[in-house]
Formats: C-alpha cells, sequence, structure tokens
C-alpha cells in the first residue's frame, strides 16, 4: 500500500492528492531522455577540448556537435526520419562516433554492422532490420559489396573515403550539404527504439536486440560512474564500437567530456604506442584482447608512466591474465554483461577485506562477475525451475538474471524469444552461476558449457582456470567430449604462448591432478589456435564438434 492509498484525497483518490494535483509534466520539468543530449551538453561545456582523435585527426566537441548535426539534417534532406533504420559498416573511425549521436537526433534507429561477419549474415540483418540507408567505410566497402549483391531491394549507401560501390553518396557531401545548426527534436518518447544490435548465435539467423533512449542515456552514465569516466579521461577504442554499441561507451564518454582515441584494429604495439603517446587512462576489451597485450613482444612494450584502467568482460579472466596486466602496469576492472544488456551490467568492485587475501585469492575474487552496476535495478541468482532467488552462500547453483531500465526492449520482430528471454520478469542471461554472501553473482558456467561426467556437474570454467596457470598456456577452452564409460569427459583445447614449446598431453594432465579433483582432470588434450567469433570469445560449439570427432 502507498501513502498516496492510505491517506487519500478529499475525493477519496490518490490523484486528488496534494503531491499529485497541479503539479504536471511539462517542457520546463520533463525532458524525454536521450543520448543526443550529452552531446550537446559537451560542446556547451567544453567546446574546445578534443573529443575524438584518429592518427592526425583532432576534432573538438563544438566540431563533433556540429558534424553530427550536418550528418541528422543532411540525412533528414534524404528522407530519412523517425524510426528508419540507419545501418553502418565500419571500423573504430570518427564516423562511428558521429553515427551513434546524428541518428538518435533524428528519432531514427542505428544498426552498427559486425565487420567480420559473412555477407550473406550483414544482407540478413540489413533486410530484417528494414535498413533504409547503409553508411559503409573504405576499408569494409568489399563486404558491402558482396552483401548488396544478395539484398533484393534498394537502399541508400553514404560511403566514407572510397568504396567504388556505384552511386554511392561521399559521407562528407552529406557533411558539406547538412546545417550545422540543425534543430534536432530527438525522440518523442525515450522509450523509443533507439539502437539495433544483432547477437552472433551459434545456430539460426541472428536476433536482433533493440534499445531504447532511456537505456542508453543511462548506461552512458553508469558506464561513466563505474569505470571512473572524467573530463580528463582518455578512452582507446581497443573494442569494437559494433559490439553493443561500443558496451555503449560512445555515450558514455561523451557524458564524461572525455577524449576517444579511435583503433582500427587491436595491434598490441600500436596500443602500447597511443597509450605513451596520449595518455591513455582507459580501455576495454575481451579477455582475448587483454592476453594480446600480456603476451605483446617485449620489443613492443612501452612503459606506462600513468594508470591505465583496463575493463574486461565478455567472458570470465583467468587469474593468469589479471596478474599479468597488473605487472604491466594496468588496473583491471572485471565486468559483466550482454548485448541485451546495453553492454556491462554488474561490476566485480574491490572490497575492504582483499587487502587481506593472498594474491592468488584476490585474483579469484576479481574475477566474479560482481554487483549491479548504479544504472541496473537489480541481479539475482534464481532456480531455473521455481523462478526462486537461490541461497546467497556462493554454492548453490542457478541462472544469472538481470532487470532494470537498461535491459533491451526485446528482439525485433520475434516475439517468442523475447517473451522466452525476459519471462518472469528478468533477462535470462543463460549463464550459470552462484550468489555470495556479500552480493556478488559468479559465473560458474553457461548452461550448455556444464560437463556432466559419471552424474557429477564439472564447470568448464573451473578447468579452464587452472589449465590457464601453465606457464606455457595462453589460452584454454575445455568442453565435453562422448565418453563410454562416463557419459562425458573433460576434452581440453590449449593455444600456446607465442614461442613457447607445448608440453605434451600427460604433463598438461599431472598439472591438473595436482590442482583438482581427478573427475575434473581432461582426458584429453588438444593443442592448437583457438576458433574465435568476431568479438574474441572462443567458439565452443565449434570445439565441441571437433571433440565429438576426436
Amino acid at each position: 500500500m502507498t501513502e498516496s492509498d492510505s491517506h487519500p484525497g478529499p475525493s477519496g483518490h490518490a490523484a486528488c492528492h496534494p503531491f499529485e494535483t497541479d503539479l504536471d509534466r511539462n517542457p520546463a520539468n520533463h525532458v524525454a531522455l536521450t543520448p543526443a543530449s550529452l552531446l550537446a551538453r559537451a560542446a556547451a561545456a567544453a567546446g574546445a577540448r578534443i573529443a575524438v582523435i584518429e592518427g592526425d585527426r583532432h576534432i573538438t566537441y563544438a566540431q563533433l556537435y556540429a558534424r553530427c548535426r550536418r550528418l541528422a539534417s543532411g540525412l533528414a534532406a534524404l528522407g530519412i526520419g523517425r524510426l528508419d533504420t540507419v545501418a553502418i559498416l565500419s571500423p573504430n573511425v570518427p564516423e562511428m562516433v558521429e553515427a551513434h549521436f546524428a541518428v538518435p537526433m533524428l528519432g531514427a534507429v542505428l544498426n552498427p554492422l559486425n565487420t567480420r561477419l559473412d555477407p550473406a549474415t550483414i544482407a540478413f540483418s540489413l533486410a530484417h532490420g528494414r535498413a533504409r540507408v547503409l553508411i559503409v567505410e573504405a576499408e569494409c566497402a568489399s563486404l558491402a559489396t558482396r552483401a548488396l549483391a544478395a539484398f533484393d531491394r534498394p537502399i541508400l549507401v553514404v560511403a566514407i573515403g572510397e568504396t567504388g560501390i556505384v552511386d554511392a553518396l561521399p559521407y562528407e557531401a552529406l557533411i558539406d550539404a547538412g546545417d550545422p545548426d540543425y534543430a534536432w527534436v530527438g525522440p518523442a518518447d525515450e522509450w523509443q527504439s533507439l539502437c539495433l544490435l544483432y547477437t552472433s548465435g551459434t545456430t539460426g539467423d541472428p536476433k536482433g536486440a533493440v534499445y531504447s533512449h532511456r537505456g542508453a542515456y543511462l548506461q552512458a552514465l553508469g558506464n561513466a560512474v563505474t569505470f571512473g569516466l572524467t573530463d580528463e579521461s582518455v578512452y582507446l577504442w581497443t573494442l569494437p564500437m559494433f559490439h553493443c554499441s561500443g558496451w555503449s561507451y560512445p555515450w558514455a564518454c561523451v557524458a564524461a567530456c572525455a577524449t576517444q582515441i579511435c583503433l582500427r584494429k587491436v595491434d598490441p604495439a600500436a596500443i602500447f604506442r597511443l597509450i605513451a603517446e596520449h595518455g591513455v587512462t582507459h580501455l576495454c576489451g575481451a579477455p582475448i584482447v587483454l592476453s594480446m597485450i600480456a603476451h605483446a613482444p617485449v620489443a613492443d612494450r612501452v612503459a606506462i608512466p600513468q594508470r591505465v584502467r583496463c575493463a574486461v568482460g565478455g567472458a570470465a579472466p583467468s587469474s593468469t591474465i589479471i596478474r599479468t596486466m597488473e605487472e604491466l602496469g594496468f588496473q583491471v576492472l572485471h565486468l559483466y554483461g550482454a548485448t541485451e544488456s546495453y553492454g556491462p551490467a554488474t561490476v566485480c568492485l574491490p572490497q575492504p577485506d582483499w587487502a587481506d587475501l593472498s594474491a592468488d585469492d584476490r585474483y579469484a575474487r576479481m574475477a566474479r562477475q560482481g554487483v549491479p552496476l548504479a544504472t541496473l535495478e537489480g541481479v539475482a541468482v534464481i532456480d531455473p525451475t521455481t523462478d526462486r532467488p537461490v541461497p546467497r552462500d556462493g554454492a548453490v547453483v542457478g541462472e544469472i538474471a538481470l532487470r532494470g531500465n537498461t535491459v533491451m526492449k526485446g528482439y525485433l520482430g520475434n516475439p517468442g524469444a523475447t517473451a522466452q528471454a525476459l519471462a518472469g520478469g528478468w533477462y535470462r542471461t543463460g549463464d550459470l552461476g552462484v550468489w555470495h554472501p556479500d552480493g556478488s553473482v559468479e559465473i560458474k558456467d553457461r548452461a550448455k558449457d556444464i560437463i556432466i561426467s559419471g552424474g557429477e556437474n564439472i564447470s568448464s570454467l573451473e578447468v579452464e582456470e587452472v589449465l590457464m596457470r601453465h606457464p606455457a598456456v595462453m589460452l584454454a577452452a575445455v568442453v565435453a567430449r562422448p565418453d563410454p564409460t562416463w557419459g562425458e569427459s573433460p576434452c581440453a583445447f590449449l593455444e600456446v604462448k607465442p614461442g613457447a614449446e607445448p608440453p605434451s598431453d600427460q604433463e598438461v594432465i599431472a598439472f591438473c591432478r595436482e590442482r583438482m579433483a581427478r573427475f575434473k582432470v581432461p582426458k584429453t588434450v588438444v593443442f592448437g589456435a583457438l576458433p574465435k567469433t568476431s568479438t574474441g570469445k572462443i567458439q565452443k560449439f565449434v570445439l565441441r564438434d571437433r571433440a565429438r570427432g576426436l
């Protein structure tokens, strides 16, 4: 019962309560939240500050705002408006940042496309998302050309640089024709759709997660607070902006008036060079990115005088990677989330008692998924059969679930998948984990990655964590292999460090036996490069197929 219910107004209705009478919304006290307003504020507050850098290009916040207004104006002149889809196929360049603000200014929907996908999947995304415009950067021209050849309806192509695509409109011509004072209006409602992000599923067609203006605005603030972004921060793009809209960091950096450094591809030598050249303070990436940095050749490394905060997400980082990154001068922060949650949803916050832990125990704590960002309503570990929270004992396993304003609206044109993902008022992540007494959650495995051997459940993550401690191992992935006796047994796929001599199978098995229960020890060991998704995640479905054929 609310206070207004228990103390009704003269007519007996809550609506007549003094706090609800003559206190209405109007333009002075209520404006729809949109990340586009963050750029307007940054241009007014810090117009001369450098917003984006790529090579010799330095764009101030005033210039960025003017370019975004010009782009929005140019697109509007072409007939693009509310809820029209504008797709973009590009590496991390300033134009990607511009698209994340110009398209929302129109009330249109931005669709960043994964540059590492095949032409057929790109064509599917364009068709399913009903794209009216495709912005293509020159580096992606070949992929775009092949995708467009499979596309069965007209679409306007805007070219960044020389793409060779026939009848493409030059991006800079669109900017030049646009109005720098374009009076953008933003969304009619903050629940209006803002962004369309396709997930890279392992089977079937990709699903298109839809973001709202409200969710993106709040996620930007949550990211900025969680990662400690300020107007003195310099953020290096080691994460692709097409992935979860760069975990929403194009908006977060602007919210903080920080400087963004564009990097087209992950190159450890370039990362170290840019950190030194620009005084980089923040970067994000999947564990594979951290692994590349940690194992960079000595000749590519430079001393890092400033503190560089490094957020890792996408999979649980191994304690070995965390240790190595700290030794190189990085401060690692573990984030957890999904495309469906605008990127980061939880953060592993350091706790006071960590100071009393051994190094190994502290690194293990740092690998937990943690507690909700300030802008997420809640996280829980629930029993999949009853939907009730499991005990906070760090032992009982359930499914990690999220809820709040920074959870997607749903999957475009797929009500069945939406209902399943958001069942019971929670976003079901599909990750199995435990809930600790301090409120932090910890993934034990993906539901499909649990190995059941002789009736015992084996967490592939637990086995991988041990394997990654081996001095020769750079990456490890463990999957189930059919076993005539036990039903399933662990099969380990290992990628060794550059220049390291692969250990023998028996050496690896002996290493594991010293550190875990015998039934968890891999019975099969395979060496070689691990297959990865476009965002650096190891493709376990590929490895499961390989294991079945061994």
